[in-house]
């Protein structure tokens, strides 16, 4: 019971996107956890760190090579060139150098932290000489620093004690060198965007590999369905698509299945209610025949006239009966036929015998041993009826072409001529059974309106298509596609 319940597909797809967010979310969660599980502080870890650490570096080896009295020069160039501020503190809060600045309680108290004790001890300088720096105080490496996040106005400071000691002191605590800015990017210093963006890379990757199943399975579906009602649609009701699904897609599925069943039963019934019909009607008339020929043996010449419309009117119904079962019969269904390798040459020859076409109005191009898998029966009653429609129609001083060429494992067949055509809006219509293209094309021509709808039965009865274009500057022509003996 369980394989069997139907499930909606709009909440499977709000499910899949809730169960696609979750796993983001819970992605995102641990490496924001893993990025800042010790605080602001693990951000200095890793890259952002080391950069970090190198322009301290940097600043701390230029400060030892100048005076201090040129200490806020070198902060201002290097705050110029990595847009941030540099500042320089003692550990009581005092400023050394750097623009003025009133330290926020909360990185004043940072600053104020003792570092290890036995990092390195400065000596002071000998009387009356500069800054003077030895061998333990050069080995001296910051072991703390932190990074604080302030409000009103929002910044973010990132301190880094330095080995170094104001000159002309016997401070044994090393500077602070402060890095102040208003973004959490601090000039492309402090944040490291590489992770983040590894994890977008891979949150896409998931996205579509996560997503990949459901889409497939729904386009796949999609696909076999518009591919089975078109199938439907050219007449092909043993068509079906995969009707298990538990959702929309599912029911749809089992209501094309169903809908090409009641179709199939629809167009059978209407054939065989045809070709009954016309079984029927073939006694009574060829009785009436009989009838008027012993009237016409038994009329004056006077009556002759009416006897010859009459008798023109029961050859109407004859033919329109004899095409009726030619339908009847065409519209079996493929299985119910047996395909055979059919000579094309040889079964255009004698449909051309049959039908006593003029050689100068014909032009036939068919390879000779070119061969199709058809009826035979069946593939003569289609050429029969495409070349009589041609002739029917078709201007009388312009030829009839017949080719045949194969492309692939198909062979396509075609029969042209340079008559009007068909307009263009009734084409889809053209082989639908009692169609006329236009008025001129009535019972006056003696066309019934199924000569093409008993060559589309034909062919569709031999596994293939047929389709009509019209050609350019005139006349119209008809292609049917067979396949070729494997």
């Amino acid at each position: 019971m369980l394989l069997h319940l139907r499930f909606p597909l709009l909440p499977k797809i709000l499910i899949w996107l809730l169960l696609n967010l979750a796993v983001l979310g819970a992605a995102i969660h641990l490496v924001v956890r893993l990025q800042f599980q010790f605080g602001l502080d693990s951000l200095l870890a890793g890259r952002a760190g080391g950069r970090v650490q190198a322009v301290s570096d940097v600043i701390t080896d230029e400060l030892k090579a100048k005076s201090v009295s040129s200490w806020d020069e070198v902060l201002q160039r290097f705050g110029k060139a990595y847009q941030v501020q540099f500042f320089l503190f003692r550990p009581d809060g005092s400023q050394v150098a750097g623009a003025t600045m009133d330290l926020p309680t909360e990185v004043a108290a940072k600053v104020a932290e003792r570092p290890n004790p036995g990092a390195g001890v400065r000596r002071g300088p000998p009387p009356g000489r500069g800054p003077r720096w030895t061998r333990e105080e050069s080995d001296v490496r910051p072991e703390a620093r932190f990074v604080v996040r302030t409000s009103n106005p929002t910044g973010y400071w990132i301190g880094i004690r330095l080995p170094l000691a104001e000159p002309g002191t016997s401070r044994p605590w090393p500077l602070t060198l402060l890095l102040n800015s208003s973004s959490l990017s601090a000039g492309g210093l402090f944040f490291d965007p590489t992770p983040w963006v590894m994890v977008g890379v891979g949150a896409l990757v998931f996205s579509v590999l996560f997503w990949l199943p459901l889409i497939r399975g729904i386009t796949r579906s999609l696909s076999q369905m518009t591919r089975a009602t078109e199938q439907i649609s050219e007449g092909w009701f043993e068509t079906r698509v995969n009707d298990r699904r538990g959702d929309e897609l599912g029911r749809l599925g089992l209501a094309i299945n169903r809908m090409a069943v009641r179709l199939a039963g629809f167009v059978t019934g209407q054939k065989r209610f045809l070709g009954d019909i016309a079984h029927e009607l073939c006694s009574p008339l060829a009785r009436i025949q009989v009838a008027l020929g012993i009237l016409e043996q038994r009329t004056d010449d006077k009556q002759q006239t009416y006897m010859h419309d009459l008798r023109e009117e029961v050859e109407q119904m004859s033919r329109l009966v004899n095409e009726l079962l030619s339908f009847s019969k065409a519209g079996l269904t493929p299985q119910a036929v047996q395909l055979e390798p059919v000579n094309l040459a040889t079964t255009v020859q004698r449909v051309l015998e049959q039908e006593a076409v003029p050689t100068h109005r014909l032009h036939v191009q068919v390879p000779d041993g070119l061969t199709v898998m058809a009826q035979p029966e069946l593939l003569f009653r289609a050429l029969a009826n495409l070349i009589r429609n041609a002739l029917r129609y078709a201007d009388p001083a312009g030829p009839i072409t017949i080719t045949a060429e194969r492309k692939d494992d198909t062979v396509i067949i075609g029969v042209a001529d340079e008559g009007p055509g068909i307009p263009e809006e009734s084409l889809p219509q053209v082989f639908d059974p009692f169609f006329r293209g236009e008025p001129s094309r009535s019972r006056t021509t003696g066309g019934t309106g199924l000569g093409l709808a008993i060559v589309k039965a034909c062919v569709e009865a031999c596994r293939g298509t047929v389709s009509a274009k019209n050609r350019k500057p005139r006349g119209l022509e008809v292609l049917m596609t067979l396949s070729v003996p494997t």
